[in-house]
């Protein structure tokens, strides 16, 4: 007996272990949850995402937007009175929030009130 003749039935079982272990991984596990009509009647009553505010307060505007991500509808509005406009969020410091800090975010877009970084936010309203 040659050694090609001795490798070839255990390549061919190293082979076949492998594709079977392959198909295994494959298939996708079935659960009610991956069944049509469950995804189906999951989408007719759809329930509210919870999210918690995180506590922004004292924190750069810019980097809050970030941390909330691009899915976060945000507004930023000056809260000293002024009504300013907030062109560059990175020259902003959050004062104020609604939802307030660790509040249950249930409504958008989330807004932040904020003053220019060299100011104090005593004083401020956010309406």
């Amino acid at each position: 007996m040659t050694i090609r003749e001795f490798l070839r039935p255990v390549l061919v079982v190293a082979l076949l272990a492998s594709v079977s272990a392959c198909a295994e991984t494959s298939v996708p596990d079935r659960h009610p949850a991956a069944t049509p009509s469950a995804s189906k009647s999951a989408s007719a009553n759809p329930q509210p995402v919870t999210a918690s505010m995180m506590d922004m307060i004292g924190g750069n505007a810019g980097r809050a937007i970030e941390q909330m991500g691009p899915d976060t509808e945000v507004t930023l509005k000056d809260v000293s009175g002024k009504g300013r406009s907030v062109d560059d969020p990175v020259e902003w410091k959050i004062c104020r929030t609604r939802p307030g800090p660790n509040q249950q975010i249930t409504d958008y877009p989330v807004v932040l009130g904020v003053v220019r970084v060299a100011e104090s936010c005593e004083g401020t309203v956010l309406k």
